[in-house]
């Protein structure tokens, strides 16, 4: 019986022991993936995305003639116009901004002033000449301090609000982790205090329908539709430029055709076959993972978004733009969730340290509410160097792999005309890369089945029913928009 009430003592010794010792650990020997803490790195000090404020409501539900019934049932106090001694010189047009009530209810409240006014059934308190805070229907407030938030910056897409109270305790504990003397110098490199970004614009209410514009018809003069798909064979699956696919033509079948005669085959082409690839059941898995590249039209920098399912590796999500902010990455989400009507268990969503992914999912789950909500994974840097990135470092460099492969197809045309042609060429890259391309990793086969096309023996007759079934999706949209409006 000794021995055993001296094991459990040491045990419990043991047990404190192992407690000190994490302690002493987690306060002066921080892990790997501890020292890229948003608090310690600023380089990724601006990428961090705080949670939503608080939203107040100002709107007054009730007006004068309910305040006065309210007071009379509730208190037994019958609320009568102000009495006045002499003559009102309270302009008749005059009304309580709160309640609503008439001039009958009004008086000054700072005497020989007569800047301010009273409301004597809400007991509000207003200038009437300059005061606007009656106009607000609500206000931001800090969830940490209940602070009201300041207007800061105006973006392009997006409004910037501050929390400025040097009291909140958002703002001194990331205080705190900076160290003093880096912070005099180099203050303006930290996030110290919470910000909230207010979207003025509506991307959950955009149509991801649209079909571009300024296509020519399928009624041909010249040519016919075998010419069409072999310039779309030689110009998308083999990576040739507009120039040297009328060469081949001319060189090979003796067909003679103009580069701008093929681009406008595969513009039409892009606008018929864009709605199929777009509302295609993809079956998409658990793991999405995304990431933005570049091109150039005319010169500037212009991305390219995609999103990518990590099981099948189909493009789910594509977008072409000519900023970076959260607006197109929100677009390509909704393309790659259109098919969801709630997310699956133990989801995950991989991209990159970029801020606009973070805030994307946020608007999702303020938009959509609990059924979309997820976190993102971000694998920062090109090293494993903490234990997130060596766990999703493969799907990372899944999608990484896919943004050569297209900047492979893409460099050949030396950059874009407009922000048209670029949708139009990754329109149709995307419909070869998910249903005409084979792939190493699934045994040389397509990504994704489809018995029409499996049918056909060449990629001529491919590309023709891809086109066929383009056109009958176009159908079937548009007589769902007719029963919905009917």
């Amino acid at each position: 019986m000794d021995i055993i009430m001296y094991l459990i003592q040491y045990i419990q010794y043991q047990h404190k022991q192992i407690c000190w010792l994490l302690n002493f650990i987690c306060r002066y020997i921080p892990l790997r993936q501890w020292a890229f803490d948003d608090s310690h790195s600023p380089k990724y000090q601006k990428f961090k995305i705080d949670k939503l404020p608080k939203i107040i409501s100002h709107k007054q539900e009730w007006n004068w003639c309910d305040l006065i019934n309210y007071y009379e049932q509730r208190y037994h106090k019958t609320i009568k116009p102000v009495f006045r001694h002499g003559e009102c010189n309270i302009p008749e047009d005059y009304r309580c901004l709160s309640c609503d009530a008439p001039f009958q209810y009004l008086s000054w409240n700072n005497g020989k002033k007569k800047t301010q006014l009273i409301c004597k059934v809400c007991q509000s308190r207003f200038n009437p000449a300059s005061d606007t805070r009656f106009s607000k229907t609500h206000t931001l407030h800090c969830p940490h301090c209940n602070h009201a938030l300041v207007h800061k910056k105006d973006r392009k897409h997006f409004v910037v609000h501050k929390c400025v109270n040097p009291e909140c305790p958002y703002y001194l504990h990331n205080l705190k982790k900076v160290d003093k003397n880096d912070l005099e110098s180099n203050k303006y490199k930290y996030k110290l205090h919470y910000i909230y970004r207010e979207f003025q614009i509506d991307f959950f209410r955009m149509d991801l329908n649209s079909l571009p514009k300024n296509a020519s018809s399928l009624r041909f003069k010249k040519h016919d539709s075998y010419v069409m798909s072999l310039c779309l064979t030689y110009k998308v699956n083999l990576g040739l430029s507009l120039r040297k696919t009328a060469q081949a033509l001319k060189d090979i079948h003796g067909i003679t055709i103009s580069h701008q005669q093929i681009a406008n085959y595969c513009k039409t082409a892009s606008v018929c076959i864009k709605p199929f690839v777009d509302n295609y059941d993809y079956d998409t898995g658990k793991v999405f993972t995304a990431d933005e590249t570049y091109i150039k039209i005319r010169g500037i920098k212009t991305y390219i978004w995609f999103i990518m399912d990590a099981a099948k590796r189909s493009i789910i999500g594509y977008q072409v733009s000519d900023n970076r902010g959260v607006g197109p990455c929100i677009l390509a989400m909704r393309m790659a969730f259109r098919k969801l009507t709630e997310l699956p268990k133990n989801f995950k969503f991989i991209a990159d340290g970029y801020s606009a992914y973070p805030l994307a999912a946020q608007q999702f789950a303020n938009e959509y509410g609990d059924k979309f909500k997820f976190d993102i994974t971000q694998v920062i840097g090109l090293t494993n160097d903490d234990e997130v990135s060596k766990e999703y470092r493969p799907y990372k460099q899944m999608i990484e792999r896919l943004n050569r492969t297209y900047k492979a197809s893409y460099r050949k045309t030396n950059g874009f005309d407009n922000i048209d042609g670029a949708n139009y060429d990754l329109a149709l890259w995307v419909a070869y890369y998910n249903f005409l391309r084979p792939h190493r990793h699934n045994n040389y086969k397509v990504l994704n089945e489809v018995e029409m096309l499996s049918q056909a023996d060449t990629m001529l007759g491919k590309w023709q029913l891809l086109i066929f079934l383009g056109q009958q999706t176009i159908l079937n949209l548009q007589n769902a928009e007719g029963n919905n409006c009917s």
